[in-house]
């Protein structure tokens, strides 16, 4: 398979499995570790791109659930792809819809050939496939395209995880011959699928022998990079340590490894010190829409009273646009007079706070002191340390 990525580790930390490196893709490069904003229907909630932009952000993503089921595939290759269309001129990521559709419970149907799931938007039914999954996200034209796979619940029991994760090693063999498919002519955008990178993805469950089995299986395929699926699905905090601890290691060191759905900062932290790189989470804009700020000491609910008066900053540490310019009283103003400016303010400083602390893991990486910083942090953000 073609590969238009490149990755490169430069520093290793001496206590950890902690790494920093630097991804290179067709519309750019990305530092790592890495947290990516999520712009679900190609657009990061409340924000402009350049907006999206100035808070340090490299790269974000798109739905391909979204986007195939409005505006539709067709339209945005027509505008040019996903980054024209949204005037976003960076590297993007698009996950295979896969999660979306699995989280639909009883409006979908899995097959051997894919899902039948019912539209969000009017209830009419629609077919995914591993290869459509690939069409779209091959039109939508994004540096990653992910290999469509099931996202299994928590919890589930071992008959079950075992079929999941082998069908989803049948899909990937399935997707990877889509894109071949499609570069060699077959297809429409032969020439944007030639830079476009498939990460396949580990599920397993929690049963760590299925992680690594599916691990092996998937890493056969050789492909640019890999994610890890299937976790933070409401799977104690605990667990989740314990099965990433260990199946990372079955992922190649040399290629980026990619932890789906995570935002929280314990999270982050945790992954990194096993050797993960990437990150995405609509978490950050989640918690703004519903009037909560994260700062270094903990989040705060803008909505509480004691914001009234309160003419400081969100966070005396911080240096984004709204720090610098909008007091706790205001954005609480807004936020209970129902005005949008609010989800903005607070999305901006979110988003800007995770790519903040990523900066800093990777400093702290390339200085050799990963833990020193995670202890700092942590004691400042959850007032405590374990």
């Amino acid at each position: 398979m073609l590969d238009t990525l490149q990755f490169e580790i430069i520093k290793k930390d001496s206590k950890t499995k902690a790494r920093r490196g630097i991804l290179t893709l067709p519309n750019g490069t990305v530092q790592t570790p890495v947290f990516m904003p999520v712009g679900t229907q190609a657009t990061v909630k409340a924000m402009k791109p350049e907006d999206v932009e100035k808070t340090g952000a490299e790269i974000i993503l798109g739905n391909t659930y979204h986007l195939y089921l409005r505006p539709g595939e067709d339209i945005v290759r027509d505008a040019g792809g996903l980054h024209n269309f949204m005037n976003w001129k960076k590297p993007i990521l698009t996950d295979s819809g896969g999660f979306q559709v699995f989280s639909l419970g009883d409006f979908r149907k899995i097959t051997e050939e894919g899902v039948r799931f019912k539209s969000f938007i009017d209830g009419s039914f629609h077919d995914m496939t591993p290869e459509s999954s690939i069409q779209i996200q091959n039109a939508l034209g994004a540096d990653i395209i992910m290999a469509f796979d099931e996202c299994a619940p928590y919890p589930a029991d071992r008959k079950y995880i075992d079929d999941s994760f082998r069908r989803t090693t049948r899909w990937l063999e399935r997707c990877k011959s889509e894109l071949d498919r499609i570069r060699n002519g077959s297809g429409r955008n032969a020439e944007i699928a030639e830079k476009q990178n498939l990460f396949g993805i580990m599920q397993g469950g929690m049963y760590l022998d299925m992680r690594i089995e599916s691990a092996k299986q998937i890493t056969e395929f050789d492909l640019p990079g890999y994610a890890i699926g299937g976790l933070s699905v409401g799977e104690p905090k605990d667990l989740m340590i314990e099965v990433l601890e260990g199946c990372v290691d079955y992922l190649p060191y040399d290629k980026p490894r990619y932890l789906m759905g995570v935002g929280t900062p314990d999270y982050i932290f945790e992954a990194v010190e096993r050797g993960v790189d990437m990150f995405d989470c609509v978490l950050p804009t989640r918690l703004a829409r519903h009037g909560v700020a994260m700062t270094s000491k903990g989040d705060i609910s803008i909505k509480n009273a004691e914001h009234i008066r309160s003419f400081e900053p969100l966070d005396e540490n911080c240096d984004c646009y709204v720090c610098r310019n909008y007091s706790r009283a205001y954005i609480r103003h807004l936020f209970k007079a129902g005005e949008i400016m609010s989800s903005m303010l607070l999305t901006e400083h979110n988003i800007h706070f995770l790519i903040n602390m990523v900066a800093g893991i990777r400093k702290a990486i390339e200085e050799d002191r990963f833990k020193e910083y995670k202890k700092s942090f942590y004691s400042k953000y959850y007032d405590q340390y374990d």
